[in-house]
């Protein structure tokens, strides 16, 4: 009888364990972005290090395709999402299919424009300040003086549209300095090619590229060094290994590095924390890094893709 006792005690106590090992859908908006993949990469490590289970859906940049894709993890009875949204305006169908759910949502590295209460949080960065910083860097190296060609991500993004705010509000104090193009490149090396090699046929004095990535920066390098121009200074956002190069061979003379690993680690562990039934504050800051030639080994490693 209690060896009987016993047994049925150990598998209450399997089945317990059992509950405890959580199933997470993580949702991103392209795969093909240069810094997604990178976050994904990290975060199925940090999912792996937490024993958390994982799926993962690609949204191709597409926004309906990626709320059917929110739908089908719910109805697939995952036990929290990560979202990292398309259009960040776009987030309201999501986050009330997860609410009638009752399913922690938590966004990473794009911040939904609206409020976020309850279950749901935001782990990522301020994507004004690190426009802020940007065009600091830059200026600085400008003398405060110049034309400045904007290169900007996809504008269904919030961080494009305020990475390119800070820009201007910056340059709007500065008499010297001014603005004199700005384009989506839709955060793509290709598409940046192709913008700022238009910028340079149309004649257009430029005397600076600020772009809201490192790929687009990468793509407006690539068609500065077809038009044999060495006088234009150029900026990133991310820090990616890719754009770091660049740092290190002189062409890029900034970028902001964006912790990847600090965003997919942090979504993972709030994302645990909500499962635990425990409070998480809404809001979770990782913070930016200015990155010039003088320091840019510091960070060799910690965007790794």
């Amino acid at each position: 009888m209690k060896k009987t006792l016993c047994f049925i005690l150990l598998l209450v106590l399997s089945s317990s364990a059992q509950a405890k090992t959580w199933q997470v859908g993580v949702a991103l908006a392209n795969f093909d972005l240069n810094f997604v993949s990178i976050l994904r990469t990290q975060m199925i490590e940090e999912l792996k290090a937490q024993g958390i289970k994982s799926q993962f859906s690609d949204a191709k940049g597409d926004v309906a395709l990626q709320v059917q894709q929110v739908e089908d993890f719910i109805n697939q009875g995952v036990d929290a999402i990560i979202l990292n949204p398309v259009d960040t305006q776009g987030v309201t169908p999501m986050i009330n299919a997860a609410k009638q759910a009752n399913i922690p949502l938590i966004f990473v590295n794009r911040k939904p424009e609206v409020p976020l209460s309850g279950a749901m949080a935001y782990v990522g960065s301020d994507s004004a300040l690190s426009g802020k910083m940007q065009i600091e860097a830059l200026a600085k190296q400008m003398n405060y003086r110049g034309n400045i060609a904007i290169l900007m991500g996809a504008l269904s993004n919030e961080e494009a549209r305020e990475r390119t705010r800070a820009v201007e509000a910056f340059v709007a104090q500065h008499k010297e300095m001014k603005v004199v193009e700005k384009q989506s490149a839709k955060w793509q090396r290709n598409e940046a090619v192709d913008v700022v090699s238009g910028w340079l046929l149309n004649g257009t004095p430029v005397n600076a590229i600020v772009a809201n990535n490192d790929e687009m920066a990468i793509g407006a390098i690539m068609a500065l060094n077809q038009a044999k121009r060495k006088d234009v200074l150029v900026a990133g956002i991310d820090g990616t290994p890719d754009g770091l190069q660049f740092i290190k061979n002189g062409e890029m003379v900034v970028t902001i590095f964006q912790d990847a690993k600090g965003q997919a680690s942090g979504a993972v562990k709030v994302a645990h924390t909500l499962l635990e039934k425990q409070k998480a504050a809404n809001y979770n800051w990782i913070p930016y890094q200015t990155v010039t030639k003088a320091n840019y080994q510091q960070f060799a490693d910690m965007n790794p893709q």
